[in-house]
């Protein structure tokens, strides 16, 4: 049973209830005095302590994903030097090549979201669970990935996609992306609406090394976040997908650490990410306790930290050229003050825009107002690829690659320039929740 299935849940919750069912039934046989009753209700307790304790730990792993399998767990990472698969434009299914950057995964949860689509991918799309691995930051993150109907539909099988990096709050993980969101199944339902272009979707989490919370951030001796997320990531699925090669088709999109990372990744990285989304985002990074020591000792630490400070950066460093969209609430979000400051700091060639809510706390709650608003507008920003693939020979096909049609076949809207004030801002409304 994998370390996230819902069968092994199940099995230690029952084994849990049982050893305290137990130890209440055994208690009064173990209630006289002797060495052999003091041992057995020393045992009793122990067993049952021990069950509760792995129940609970079992169930906050599987919501927030620090482990996404028992290798994770038990230090068993495959760390072997791996390479990108090149070779007459040819897309191999994820899984079928031996040492590949994306390669196939368990569940790791997918099996217990609903709503996912379910028929010929051709008509819904499809979302693959996967493990990504990182050439130069030598990390391995587990992630799902969405391709909407038009990667495998016949006139598109030349036809890169953009992509949107989608990455989860921290402790969350990739599970809250799909069940708590609804990413994959908003965007279906948006891109068959044409409120969307057709677009590839990769869900991942903010942490490089799990229980640590990394922050996009490339660590002095430590995890390269930040390099994993600019580098790594892109390549791996531009090996793996049918996906744009210019910036201009890439962009990131997170809740609470998941925005704060979108918004730095961008924003320090241009040529990785032309736009950003950030719901309920902070604008500075600082060392806590799940941290530890992000950016190192002395003058240079200090100094990479204050290049981790948006606002420091909007200041003092040259503007990117990039747009991004910042979301807060008036009343219950903590980050409104410092919202508001970014909006007022941003400037030509940045565009900013902005949903904010009159009141919303640091939750689902609201990040599901806000998350189809977020889609459609990031989707106007990113760029529909003009390059086309080259195609083999037909050949057998997997999940990974398109089928056969029309060369260069181009749909959906390229970027759109936006009508925005002088400083490039405007507002987002949110969408209603739905009852």
């Amino acid at each position: 049973m994998g370390l996230t299935s819902q069968s092994l849940e199940y099995t230690v919750i029952v084994l849990a209830v049982a050893c305290v069912a137990a130890t209440v039934w055994l208690w009064p046989r173990l209630s006289r005095r002797g060495v052999g009753p003091v041992l057995g209700r020393l045992g009793a307790i122990l067993v049952t302590q021990v069950s509760i304790v792995c129940a609970l730990a079992l169930a906050v792993n599987t919501n927030f994903e620090f482990y996404g399998n028992w290798d994770e767990l038990l230090g068993n990472n495959d760390k072997a030097p791996v390479s990108v698969s090149q070779g007459g434009g040819q897309y191999a299914s994820v899984g079928n090549i031996k040492g590949g950057l994306v390669q196939p995964a368990g569940p790791q949860g997918l099996d217990r979201v609903t709503g996912l689509p379910k028929g010929p991918a051709d008509k819904v799309g499809k979302v693959e669970s996967v493990r990504i691995v990182g050439r130069r930051s030598r990390a391995i993150n587990p992630g799902f990935v969405y391709l909407p109907p038009q990667y495998f539909q016949q006139q598109f099988r030349r036809q890169r996609f953009p992509v949107m990096v989608v990455i989860s709050g921290y402790p969350g993980g990739i599970m809250n992306l799909a069940q708590h969101l609804q990413v994959p199944q908003n965007a279906g339902r948006l891109i068959a609406q044409g409120r969307m272009q057709p677009t590839v979707i990769v869900m991942v989490r903010p942490t490089i090394a799990p229980p640590r919370d990394t922050e996009c951030v490339d660590v002095p001796g430590g995890p390269q976040a930040e390099t994993f997320f600019t580098k790594d990531l892109p390549d791996a699925m531009k090996s793996a997908y049918r996906v744009g090669h210019d910036p201009s088709a890439w962009g990131a999109f997170g809740y609470s650490s998941g925005g704060t990372c979108s918004l730095q990744l961008a924003m320090r990285n241009p040529k990785a990410y032309t736009s950003a989304v950030s719901l309920s985002g902070d604008y500075a990074i600082k060392d806590d306790l799940t941290t530890g020591s992000l950016f190192g000792p002395g003058p240079e630490g200090a100094q990479r930290e204050r290049e981790h400070d948006l606002l420091w950066r909007l200041k003092n460093l040259p503007v990117p050229q990039i747009s991004a969209l910042v979301a807060s609430s008036r009343k219950g979000e903590a980050d409104y003050g410092d919202t508001m400051k970014f909006l007022h700091a941003a400037k030509s060639p940045m565009t900013v825009d902005s949903i904010i809510l009159p009141q919303g706390s640091h939750q689902f709650t609201t990040w599901r107002r806000e998350v189809v608003p977020a889609l459609e507008w990031q989707s106007q920003q990113l760029t529909f690829p003009q390059d086309t693939q080259a195609v083999a020979p037909p050949r057998k096909q997997g999940p990974g690659a398109g089928k056969g049609g029309a060369p260069g076949q181009q749909t959906g809207p390229s970027k759109a320039p936006s009508a925005s004030d002088d400083k490039g801002r405007r507002r987002v409304e949110a969408e209603r929740p739905q009852g």
